[in-house]
């Protein structure tokens, strides 16, 4: 049975996991920002495919949007609630980056809605699971790039 200590202690540990994910993005950094991935991760994102899964096409994936921009990436997590159990947990708030592309200087700033769910393995909160994703204009069919918080 969880505590509510040892809940607070849990949602302290998975916030820090995610502020570390965070400052490893800005720093583009693949490794770090992959580090609390699980081997069998399961990953849907905003662009194609439609699933990824394991932790090597994750830290690739990383790899190609690192590699995508040119300079610093601005990049922050927002309004992340999370939940967790003694073993298993998840989080979800917004996320927002800018920074300019390497294909022909276009800039980029977009906020995109995110759930992580973790689970400990051998005394570690580790990303299981992590759905990231943009609402569309049911009209034009196209994605909703320009919405803000």
């Amino acid at each position: 049975m969880t505590t509510e200590s040892h809940r607070a202690a849990n949602e302290t540990q998975i916030r820090t996991l995610i502020d570390d994910r965070t400052k490893a993005v800005r720093s583009k950094d693949s490794v770090r920002a992959t580090s609390s991935i699980a081997p069998d991760i399961l990953t849907f994102d905003v662009v194609n495919p439609l699933e990824n899964i394991g932790s090597d096409a994750s830290r690739k994936r990383a790899e190609e949007w690192f590699a995508s921009f040119q300079g610093p990436i601005s990049y922050e997590t927002r309004d992340m609630n999370i939940t967790a159990g003694d073993d298993v947990a998840f989080a979800h708030g917004l996320c927002h980056v800018s920074a300019t592309m390497t294909d022909g200087g276009q800039q980029i700033d977009m906020w995109w809605r995110s759930t992580v769910c973790f689970r400990k393995i051998d005394e570690k909160w580790m990303v299981t699971h992590e759905h990231n994703s943009v609402p569309f204009d049911p009209k034009s069919g196209k994605a909703s790039l320009d919405l803000e918080p």
